[in-house]
């Protein structure tokens, strides 16, 4: 358990579907569910021995270990922090949630999943879509009333954090199986050939579908830091502007939110509506078009 003495700002209750738990936003802008939020949440009951080391035990189940990616690990260590009302508490980082819900679904669709399991993934289907809509760390401000206290200069202060002063080296962000969906959605081969030479309207569902879903404003600053060669195109990959411990987290988990969507769709007009469902119509600029 990592332990931490800081103490929470802010706390409430965050509605996700028929489910009631709750939250919190503690001092250095940290937002917490709670330990037993989580389980309520999965509709799991809540155990305290895990079965295997360091692994929290609504996903200690040996069916899941392989579909446990890097980004969950990074957010599974519980975190101790004093309620307003003075007492110990323990949680966890609120992301847990969409990831630990994803982690079902993957597990699911690659049949790994025992019979006892099928109820835990399709309540975490259910949270993915309710999740979806404003994200993980929105939600929980919204209930704990944070949203409303945010410092005047929020842009500025969400900006240095997502956007690096420094040109990062490069690194694969985006997973072969996000492109491998958007193939499969619109009926195309999906070949390394066909993949190099992609249709430039991908880069376009990029920015709609990935990066306009970053806080408002990122995706601006990202555009104007990276430099453009004589025929306008960028001369890098925007993500090698995002910063490693807040813009690459949150930008790893819209692409996971993405390709669960993906992979609950039939064909691309689906996708497109079920997206559109879950985060609502999300304008584009002229020069994505």
């Amino acid at each position: 358990m990592t332990k931490i003495n800081l103490k929470s700002t802010h706390e409430g209750q965050l509605t996700i579907g028929n489910v009631t738990v709750d939250v919190a936003v503690l001092e250095d802008g940290k937002r917490i569910i709670t330990q037993t939020g989580v389980f309520k949440a999965l509709d799991r009951p809540v155990r305290g021995t895990t079965r295997i080391d360091q692994i929290p035990t609504f996903m200690d189940a040996k069916s899941l270990q392989p579909f446990i990616n890097e980004d969950l690990m990074s957010v599974i260590n519980k975190v101790e922090f004093i309620g307003k009302d003075g007492k110990s508490n323990e949680g966890y980082d609120a992301s847990i949630l969409p990831l630990v819900a994803d982690l079902y679904l993957q597990a699911r669709s690659a049949g790994a999943l025992t019979r006892a399991q099928f109820d835990t993934a399709n309540k975490a289907e259910m949270l993915v879509r309710s999740l979806a809509k404003v994200g993980i760390a929105a939600l929980v401000d919204e209930a704990t009333g944070y949203q409303y206290e945010r410092e005047r200069d929020a842009l500025q202060i969400i900006l240095k954090q997502y956007i690096s002063e420094e040109l990062l080296p490069w690194q694969q962000r985006f997973p072969h199986e996000f492109y491998k969906q958007i193939f499969r959605l619109n009926g195309w081969e999906y070949t390394v050939e066909n993949l190099k030479s992609r249709p430039g309207v991908v880069g376009t569902w990029t920015n709609k579908y990935i990066y306009r879903q970053l806080p408002k404003g990122v995706l601006e600053e990202l555009k104007k830091l990276t430099p453009k060669d004589d025929k306008g195109r960028l001369t890098e990959h925007l993500h090698r502007r995002l910063t490693p411990d807040v813009g690459h987290p949150n930008l790893n988990n819209q692409i996971v939110s993405v390709v669960t969507i993906m992979k609950l769709s039939k064909n691309w007009k689906d996708f497109d509506k079920k997206f559109n469902d879950i985060f609502g119509q999300t304008s584009m600029d002229f020069d994505e078009l």
